[in-house]
């Protein structure tokens, strides 16, 4: 298992809630278990207990990714640091399943956690992928959505750190609305210059007046 795939375990927790609509899918073991994804063997371990559980390491994390959005980089490691030392992993190499065509496994780097409840192992899973990919890629590659009121974490990985976006679904929507607020914005513009050249002009009767000195 590539050790970039750990990250995603970060963003998917952090991704469960969305304070600014007031979502929150993190409401049961089920959805508990479902953030495990193919480890079915991890999730079995979930009990109600580690709803409670999950949403307090969703909370830190999504701290992180504040702090690094907000450019606080030494804040953003200070609280990653927090969790890894709570939720240690034993980094091991590690073969099972793929062989190349000597037959020889082609070795990768696994972290094999040791949890005393789901939560744990989740949790010490994600702070290391978050870890990697901070340290590889730098602080400012973990970000939160710009499109309001979406605000979800992302793990930036263009090739010239332009993401500012969770999706292209909030891509689109942002720049959908941008486009509308430059047309209203011009539109505004012409009225207002409209009226003041209206404003401007004299009228002719008025013109005339003017001209007479006798008043005729």
């Amino acid at each position: 298992m590539e050790l970039a795939y750990y990250s995603d375990y970060a963003v998917r927790l952090v991704n469960t809630e969305e304070p600014a609509r007031g979502k929150d899918v993190l409401t049961s073991v089920e959805a508990v278990r479902a953030l495990f994804g193919a480890n079915q063997s991890a999730a079995r371990r979930a009990t109600e207990a580690d709803v409670t559980r999950f949403r307090s390491v969703r909370a830190r994390l999504r701290a992180v990714f504040e702090a690094a959005d907000g450019g606080d980089e030494t804040l953003a490691v200070d609280l990653l640091n927090s969790l890894l030392l709570e939720f240690p992993v034993s980094p091991q190499i590690s073969g099972h399943d793929f062989r190349d065509d000597d037959g020889r496994p082609l070795w990768h780097m696994h972290l094999a956690d040791h949890p005393s409840n789901a939560t744990a192992g989740f949790a010490a899973i994600a702070a290391m992928g978050l870890a990697f990919h901070l340290t590889e890629y730098g602080v400012d590659r973990l970000g939160l959505c710009e499109a309001p009121p979406c605000h979800n974490a992302y793990l930036d990985t263009s090739t010239n750190r332009s993401r500012r976006y969770c999706s292209d679904r909030c891509a689109t929507r942002a720049n959908v609305a941008a486009y509308r607020a430059r047309k209203r914005l011009e539109a505004d513009r012409a009225e207002n210059t409209g009226r003041a050249a209206d404003s401007a002009q004299p009228t002719t009767a008025g013109t005339e007046r003017r001209s007479d000195p006798r008043g005729r």
